[in-house]
């Protein structure tokens, strides 16, 4: 049977065997309706100028925790006390009062506990506020202020250490234990203590209650006496720097009154607002003359704004947060410009099933509120 060849294949392969058997230069090229120069390889084309973008990334999961408390760093921790923010503004150190863990949070790992400290959470005491060196990339060291069953104190925790005293003796009463921690130098540790449920004590010069307190070069060896800055403290709230004119700010309670005090560079004190209606002052932060403040009772976080110039309160606090997360102590201003707090709500009420949270201030971003147009 005859293969029946298609006409241009059959010129090919006469071409072809023209190729094999003459020494020509070429053959022609045939087609069905005109003949035409011999074609040579098709030309490439250039490739594009520039590669296409990739597509878009796609969007980031949420970590699953175990804990999948909406809108927070984290959740289901017993109620706080002492809170730092990390470097990245996605990770922090929050304190427990009522279990002396120290937790190392994120946004996208399970929390990990970094120390467990010893303390008598009775009454209002337990770990009541913790705050690393101002070195700690180098010395690895930790302060915090503890309830014991005899005092208050300071103690010093070194990385895979026990705990050193730095203070003790601090008056330890049924109520009125809290204190908090506060660098305002590289080496000066300033601590305010509680009255201990006793306004005499915060008025007697002997006695360690009721005050605010300056430790120069803190050290378990041979420490320097303390000194006092400011006396007849009540219940100890918070303490934050204004790094704008290094002014510290206190809250405390009296029996009569929630106070928001200063001490401004020059060592002059004042007293900046009083609260008649007593809401539970606690963690404050300061920035440009404004001052947060976190009431933990009416379950607010206020602004009080202070005129450059004077240092006068311009108008009534603002409030910046109502209910939200319920009641809230720490506050703590985060590198990105964010403020956080972390909530009582499991010793102070109205617990929810994921509480207590760390979350932040202003979740949809915007920065510390400096003025009232941040706030429109």
């Amino acid at each position: 049977m005859l293969t029946r060849w298609p006409v241009q294949g059959v010129r090919a392969a006469l071409c072809a065997g023209l190729v094999l058997a003459l020494p020509i230069a070429g053959c022609a090229r045939f087609d069905e309706t005109q003949s035409q120069p011999f074609t040579t390889e098709p030309e490439r084309k250039a490739p594009p100028p520039s590669t296409p973008p990739p597509p878009p990334p796609l969007p980031a999961k949420p970590f699953p925790k175990e804990c999948p408390a909406p809108g927070v760093m984290q959740g289901c921790l017993e109620s706080t006390s002492g809170l730092i923010m990390g470097d990245d503004s996605k990770t922090a150190l929050v304190a427990e009062r009522t279990t002396g863990a120290v937790k190392e949070i994120s946004v996208s790992a399970e929390p990990k506990v970094k120390t467990v400290i010893p303390v008598d959470s009775t009454g209002d005491g337990g770990l009541l506020d913790i705050k690393l060196s101002p070195t700690y990339s180098q010395d690895r060291l930790m302060y915090a202020y503890i309830s014991t069953p005899t005092d208050n104190r300071v103690i010093r925790i070194a990385d895979d250490d026990i705990p050193k005293e730095i203070l003790t003796g601090i008056p330890k009463g049924a109520t009125g234990n809290a204190g908090s921690l506060i660098f305002t130098s590289p080496t000066t540790l300033v601590v305010q203590t509680g009255d201990a449920g006793n306004p005499a004590l915060a008025a007697d010069p002997n006695s360690l209650a009721g005050k605010v307190l300056r430790i120069e070069q803190p050290t378990t060896v041979n420490q320097a006496p303390t000194t006092t800055a400011l006396s007849g403290m009540g219940s100890a709230g918070g303490m934050c720097v204004d790094p704008s004119d290094n002014s510290l700010y206190i809250t405390d309670r009296t029996p009569t009154a929630d106070r928001l005090q200063r001490i401004a560079p020059d060592s002059k004190t004042s007293t900046v607002w009083t609260w008649p209606d007593k809401p539970g002052v606690a963690g404050c932060a300061a920035l440009d003359g404004t001052v947060l403040v976190n009431l933990v009772n009416t379950k607010q976080t206020v602004a009080v704004r202070l005129a450059p110039a004077t240092g006068a309160v311009t108008g009534d606090p603002e409030v910046l947060r109502q209910d939200t997360h319920g009641h809230a102590w720490a506050l703590q201003l985060s590198p990105d410009g964010n403020v956080w707090a972390a909530t009582v709500n499991k010793t102070a009420g109205d617990a929810e099933k994921l509480d207590d949270v760390v979350f932040p201030l202003f979740p949809q971003g915007g920065g510390f509120p400096r003025s009232n147009a941040d706030n429109t």
